[in-house]
């Protein structure tokens, strides 16, 4: 129990920023309470997934991975959004600054873990996971505006299908070396996303932005899973875990 009081602690800071984000957006949006309570929901199950796989031995997230909360927070609130997505016409621009402040910290996270000696595979794994979450959110207010059809929720989804894959073809599962190529890929699929939501971006312009997005997803997945099935034969049984693609 000692350890998991800095835990919660750190978990209930960041709830507490939550509900007042969330109250001023409610209170200057004018929006219904389905917002505030999506995004309070969306919260909930991040921080119950971020109990169940914090290392047992840990006293407290540390400030690298209370900068990546603090991100998570942020794409709280935009998931928020996608219960009313009017506010995503009214408001597309402060909440694509949103989305920017959210990308922005996704490379402030690594540095802070770099000077601190704290990097660790939960923070990465975390770090990957709010991407990967975020993505998927831009992709559905992008369908719900009908500014794209169903067929973008293939870039946010794609993550996703690779990790239940990854439940019956175990060589998917095994850790992948690290690639700047990777990173390059997930920092242009939300800066395509977040400029495909402004009233700037016109159909054609979505169209590219978004079909650029997703041509460069499948080639970097179609790397990693030739590498991944060309060294499986290599592999020992430890090294089979959770697939770090983004």
């Amino acid at each position: 129990m000692g350890r998991a009081v800095p835990i919660f602690r750190d978990l209930g800071v960041g709830a507490l920023c939550l509900l007042v984000s969330a109250a001023l957006l409610w209170s200057w949006w004018k929006s219904s309470p389905w917002v505030p309570l999506l995004a309070a929901i969306t919260y909930l199950g991040m921080a119950g997934l971020i109990l169940a796989s914090v290392p047992c031995h840990w006293r407290g997230l540390g400030w690298a991975n209370r900068v990546t909360l603090g991100r998570g927070i942020l794409i709280a609130l935009l998931t928020g959004t996608l219960a009313e997505p009017d506010l995503l016409v009214r408001y597309a621009t402060p909440l694509a600054a949103l989305a920017l402040l959210a990308l922005l910290l996704d490379g402030i996270d690594g540095w802070v873990a770099r000077r601190t000696s704290a990097q660790s595979d939960f923070g990465a794994r975390f770090d990957m996971e709010l991407d990967a979450f975020l993505i998927l959110v831009l992709c559905l207010a992008l369908l719900l505006l009908g500014k794209a059809g169903p067929w973008v929720l293939a870039i946010g989804a794609m993550r996703y299908a690779f990790i239940m894959a990854g439940l019956k073809l175990t060589w998917l599962t095994a850790a992948l070396p690290e690639s700047r190529r990777r990173k390059a890929i997930c920092v242009w699929q939300v800066a395509a996303l977040m400029i495909s939501l402004l009233p700037i971006a016109g159909a054609t312009a979505t169209s590219w932005l978004t079909g650029s997005a997703l041509i460069g997803l499948l080639w970097s997945f179609i790397i990693d899973i030739r590498w991944l099935y060309r060294h499986a034969p290599a592999r020992r049984p430890e090294d089979y875990q959770t697939g770090n693609h983004s």
